[in-house]
Order: C-alpha cells, then sequence, then structure tokens
C-alpha cells in the first residue's frame, strides 16, 4: 500500500448555493447554506485515503467545536490524525465558498493552519520518512512550505507542491520541489514573467498546469502536450482539483508512467464534481478503476 503523508489546512467550508453570483454591492437570494469539513489539505488526505492509500496528515485545529467535527471527519475516513494538534486560543480554519454557474468563488480564513511551522513539521521527521510521497498545498505559512521541501530533499522524499491559493514562490522551491501542479491563473504567478510555454520545457514532467475542462497541460521532455480531461456534467467543482491532486501523487508514487498517471488523475477528479461538497463526491479506487475500464 501507498503511504502518503498530507502537510496543510484543516478547515470547516462554510457553503452557499446561489443561482446569481452577486456583485459588488448587491444582495441576492441563495438556495441553500451547508457547513462541510474542507481545507486543501484535509480534502487531499481524504481522497488519498479513498483512493486506497495510507494516509497521514499534519495538520492544527483551533480548540473548538470545528476542530472537533474536522479531527472526526478526518478519521471517519480512514485517515491517521496521530500527528494532528489543536492551537489554543485559536479558531480552525473556514472557508467561505459561494456555489454558483456551475463554478465556485473561495475566500480562505487560516485560523489555526497559520500554526503548522517548521518546527512542528520537523516534530514529524519519524512519520515523512516512510512516506512514498509528500504532498503540500499553500493554504499554510510560505516558511513552512519551504522548510518542508528543504527537509524532504535532504531525506530523499519526493514532494508534490499544489501551489494554491495563488503567490509568489522562490526559485529554489520551484527548483527542489519534485512535481508543481499549478491551475492556469497559479501558473501565471509562479512563473514570475515566463510563459507556459518557456515554463514547461524548462521543467519537463515537473510542471503540470491544470485546466479544468481543458485538461492538463505539461511536457514531457520532448515535446509539449495536452492532456485532456473527461467532459461531466458537474454539481459542486470544489473539490475536483485537490482530487486531481491526491491521485497524481498515488499514481506517481506507484510508478505509473506519466500518462498514466496524468489518466488516472483526470478520470478521479471527473467522478469528485458529480456530488455536493469538496469531500462529498470524492470517488474510491474501486470507482475510478471502473471508469477507467469503461
Amino acid at each position: 500500500m501507498t503511504t502518503i503523508c498530507v502537510i496543510g489546512s484543516v478547515s470547516m467550508d462554510l457553503v452557499v448555493t446561489t443561482d446569481i453570483r452577486p456583485v459588488v454591492g448587491e444582495t441576492v437570494l441563495g438556495n441553500s447554506f451547508q457547513t462541510v469539513p474542507g481545507g486543501k489539505g484535509a480534502n487531499q488526505a481524504v481522497a488519498a485515503s479513498r483512493l486506497g492509500a495510507d494516509v497521514f496528515i499534519l495538520g492544527i485545529t483551533g480548540n473548538d467545536s470545528y476542530g472537533e467535527s474536522i479531527l472526526k471527519n478526518l478519521e471517519n475516513n480512514g485517515v491517521h490524525t496521530d500527528y494532528m494538534e489543536k492551537a489554543d486560543n485559536t479558531k480552525s480554519g473556514t472557508a467561505h465558498i459561494i456555489l454558483s454557474e456551475g463554478d465556485n468563488s473561495i475566500i480562505v480564513v487560516k485560523g489555526a493552519n497559520d500554526h503548522v511551522t517548521p518546527d512542528y513539521v520537523l516534530g514529524a521527521t519519524e512519520i515523512l520518512k516512510k512516506a512514498d510521497i509528500v504532498l503540500i498545498q499553500q493554504e499554510i505559512p510560505e516558511e513552512t512550505v519551504q522548510y518542508t521541501i528543504d527537509h524532504c530533499e535532504k531525506l530523499k522524499i519526493p514532494v508534490l507542491l499544489n501551489p494554491a491559493p495563488a503567490r509568489q514562490v522562490a526559485e529554489e522551491i520551484i527548483e527542489k520541489a519534485t512535481y508543481l501542479t499549478p491551475n492556469e491563473y497559479e501558473a501565471s504567478v509562479l512563473l514570475n514573467g515566463r510563459t507556459e510555454e518557456e515554463a514547461l520545457k524548462a521543467y519537463p514532467n515537473k510542471l503540470l498546469i491544470t485546466k479544468g475542462k481543458n485538461g492538463v497541460r505539461y511536457h514531457n521532455g520532448i515535446e509539449e502536450k495536452q492532456f485532456p480531461s473527461f467532459p461531466v456534467k458537474a454539481v459542486d467543482s470544489t473539490g475536483a482539483g485537490d482530487t486531481f491532486n491526491a491521485a497524481l501523487a498515488i499514481a506517481l508514487a506507484e510508478k505509473m508512467k506519466m500518462e498514466d498517471a496524468l489518466l488516472f488523475a483526470n478520470r478521479a477528479a471527473s467522478l469528485s464534481v458529480l456530488k455536493f461538497g469538496a469531500q462529498g463526491g470524492m470517488p474510491t479506487r474501486a470507482e475510478v478503476d471502473s471508469a477507467l475500464r469503461q
């Protein structure tokens, strides 16, 4: 079984659905409201667990009711929470999500996720050493992302950095990360003035730019390729990127060829949007394998 360590945010998602996305100064009526566990770290951990990996998560909640729900949800989904901690006098992270017109808008309040520090990661070195791959995102402090990538390089552990939400990233991080998976907007921030063509050629089989419905763009060392997605009628796209990253991490840890890994990740992501909630539609390994055989 593949062992994955996820380092990242754990939050509660506050989700509103509406037929009309409000503009500045406008009030509209919504259709529904729900609270569901989320955070990119938690989402990717749950997705990886459902896809059959043995998953450990490093994350910090507040000492509040949201934190209790986040922890219980991870455990119910088979994610090991042995290394998780609670931050006193700090609220758990939240994400405020508007679902409208087949897409989403999100505001993240990091809360306790800002307590995911380099020292906290250092304290979990024992489990990092057992991981086949480490999966990390950017809803935690920048210095922690950089430290983790440096630390894993010394331990010779591959790291998949999902650079979301978008922010400038030091060139050293780009060089040392084993895999990078920005979406189009994140890539425009990450690449610091370089075109996608230039960056893809510079980082073959490493830089994988996701294009939503248009699939994934990457360079295989010989030529640039656009790997297609699977067309589906989306109910909620919130967790698609997290499912893609978890599935890709598993596939790469299993030593799949890049095209096979992207096929697997795209199929998993396409299934994830068929139900409500970032985690609600995340598929099992059996469901993905069955869909790929169709």
